[in-house]
């Protein structure tokens, strides 16, 4: 039976079925959690999505006998090429049924349309970008993914491989047992909060713009010296605000001031999978009560810290050692109020050791490997 792969041109039946292939791919698979279409659906829409001021994409889908069996995406951003000029473009979505015959032409057309403009180096997947469900899932698929985490069939990587992508990179999702703290990083935490310069809050709901322009100026600062990293343009930051502002949790935050200056910065998401994991990726017409219910009366019982940096001027000041330590526990102590039983701390480097290791030092544990492969082409 042949394969049929087709571009995803219109907004309506091909964008739903590059959205319905999972429900065939994840068939009997416990963990999966198909994510909210509405999300999937306008991260493609060029005029709801920034990403589109300064990049191009485009999506397969791969059917045999007119049946959805498998899906794809790729994409190219002038704001990475003009950091890291690598000649880089990527894929994503990549998403298939366990067959060679799949997964082949989806990538073909994947590699077909990145060469047409000139990208030397095919990596992936990435969604769009890396910050959103980078990497294949190639440890843990025991576990169901958190929120903007992906989750892959077991046979994913075996497919990428066969078609001669090879390991670019490893990116950890650490698993943390909330309420335990280590002795030493909480006396490195007092220590810390104790300094007279030092003042520390919580994300506040009235000025919430102004709060997550400062998470997002940490950010940048903090993550620039990291391994495929591309700041957020204004735009980026806006939509990024308006799409966490029904799940943010003031306590999920951190925000530190040296002198009055915004020195570092955390922040944890509630699992929204953990809320919507029957919802079929629908908010209509029962799933946003039970989505609003579950988050404001029920509470969830595990999260995500998608955020946690200091400025690079405060890091290497031994004043300020403890900063970390007084970031990790204090926003154990939050969950811990919260009810939240479970976190998840991701993504890092497989080769940030100093990260790797203070995380390590707080109890947690490497429960999720994703890989990002390349291909020169």
């Amino acid at each position: 039976m042949s394969i049929d792969v087709r571009e995803v041109t219109n907004q309506r039946k091909g964008m739903r079925d590059f959205m319905d292939v999972v429900d065939t791919v994840f068939a009997g698979d416990p963990h999966y959690i198909r994510p909210l279409d509405m999300e999937i659906s306008d991260r493609f829409n060029r005029k709801k999505n920034p990403f589109f001021d300064h990049g191009e994409a485009a999506a397969w889908v791969a059917y045999r006998d007119g049946r959805p069996v498998g899906r794809i995406s790729a994409s190219i951003d002038k704001g990475y090429d003009e950091l890291y000029d690598d000649g880089a473009g990527f894929f994503g979505h990549f998403d298939t049924i366990d067959d060679d015959a799949v997964s082949r032409p989806l990538l073909e057309a994947a590699e077909g349309w990145l060469r047409g403009r000139g990208v030397k180096l095919m990596r992936g997947p990435y969604p769009l970008h890396l910050d959103a469900e980078g990497g294949c899932l190639v440890d843990g698929f025991d576990t169901p993914p958190m929120i903007m985490s992906a989750h892959h069939r077991k046979w994913q990587s075996g497919l990428i491989e066969s078609y001669g992508l090879s390991k670019c990179k490893d990116l950890f999702a650490w698993s943390y047992d909330v309420g335990r703290v280590p002795p030493r990083a909480q006396r490195a935490h007092d220590d810390f909060l104790a300094l007279p310069e030092v003042s520390v809050r919580h994300g506040d709901t009235r000025r919430y713009d102004d709060d997550i322009r400062l998470i997002q100026d940490v950010y940048n600062d903090a993550w620039s010296d990291n391994w495929g990293f591309v700041p957020m343009t204004e735009r980026e930051l806006k939509k990024m605000g308006e799409d966490l502002r029904l799940i943010f949790v003031p306590q999920l935050s951190q925000l530190v001031f040296i002198e009055g200056e915004i020195a570092a910065v955390a922040l944890a998401l509630p699992n929204l999978n953990e809320l919507i994991y029957d919802t079929r990726g629908k908010l209509l017409p029962t799933g946003a009560l039970k989505l609003l219910w579950r988050l404001r009366v029920r509470g969830p019982k595990s999260g995500r810290l998608v955020i946690l940096g200091i400025r690079k001027k405060f890091r290497n000041v031994r004043r300020y050692a403890g900063l970390s330590a007084y970031l990790y526990v204090a926003m154990n102590q939050a969950g811990h109020l919260l009810g939240i039983r479970t976190g998840e701390l991701s993504w890092t480097l497989e080769d940030n050791a100093k990260i790797n290791v203070g995380i390590k030092m707080m109890g947690g544990r490497v429960y999720k490997t994703y890989r990002v492969y390349e291909m020169a082409l």
